[in-house]
């Protein structure tokens, strides 16, 4: 009797367990810190400029986006500037500092990092819509703080780990699997110094490094604007690559 007692005691204790929460539901509170979801559809275009130090050099760094899935990356160097662009349907690049000064179709494996940047709202916004699958994965560490993790896995295959800030549910670090030829590209990215821009919450530092390399380059943000005008002819294939295709 005893022990009957014990265990009908036990068992209601378990009752008091915190529930597991929900993938989706994790997905949807990191919409609100940033803004809401009707601020940040509101938002058409962005324009951000800074600073990228790359431990051994220094460079001037901007991006530009557009809706849909539009983006530009310029990055200037001792008077020469590199180009990464995609306008919804083609990837070009133009890489001076590999000696290829003339404007070229990038590769499907070029192309993914750039895709991650085209996705106007990022892979959480609209995620089934997009394709993509989010799970909560618990608890874990972020340089010995707390942080929520939440795993997407994208309509390609790659997958992408995000760590949340426990009280703010915002991003702190991004752990990006991309699957390129049978082999896994793995990097790391920080997120930090948000600042909001006209009620939307974004990024001002952000850092990336391979995943086994100390080494990172740090993007510093000087300035971030949206409603910019951008005009199409940023995004879109040089006339000579036109004519080639």
């Amino acid at each position: 009797m005893r022990h009957a007692v014990i265990v009908l005691i036990a068992v209601p204790s378990l009752s008091y367990l915190p529930p597991p929460q929900p993938a989706e539901e994790l997905a949807g509170k990191t919409i609100p810190p940033k803004g809401g979801l009707e601020k940040i559809k509101a938002i058409t275009s962005v324009r951000m400029s800074g600073e990228l130090d790359g431990d051994e050099f220094k460079a001037v760094e901007s991006q530009e986006s557009k809706r849909p899935n539009w983006v530009r990356k310029n990055m200037s160097l001792q008077g020469m500037t590199a180009v990464e662009a995609y306008d919804g349907s083609n990837g070009w690049q133009v890489q001076p500092f590999g000696g290829h000064k003339d404007p070229e179709l990038m590769g499907e494996d070029d192309l993914r990092d750039l895709l991650l940047d085209a996705d106007f709202d990022g892979p959480l916004v609209d995620y089934t819509a997009k394709g993509n699958t989010v799970e909560y994965l618990g608890h874990d560490e972020v340089d010995g703080d707390d942080a929520l993790r939440l795993k997407v896995t994208l309509k390609n295959g790659d997958i992408i780990y995000y760590f949340l800030d426990p009280e703010t549910n915002l991003e702190i670090r991004k752990e990006v699997q991309q699957f390129i030829r049978g082999s896994i590209r793995e990097t790391v990215v920080e997120l930090g110094s948000y600042k909001p821009v006209e009620g939307v919450m974004f990024p001002f530092s952000i850092s990336q490094r391979p995943k086994n390399s100390p080494r990172a380059q740090t993007t510093t943000f000087e300035k971030i604007e949206v409603n910019v005008v951008i005009p199409d002819s940023d995004f879109s294939l040089p006339m000579s690559l036109k004519a080639a295709k």
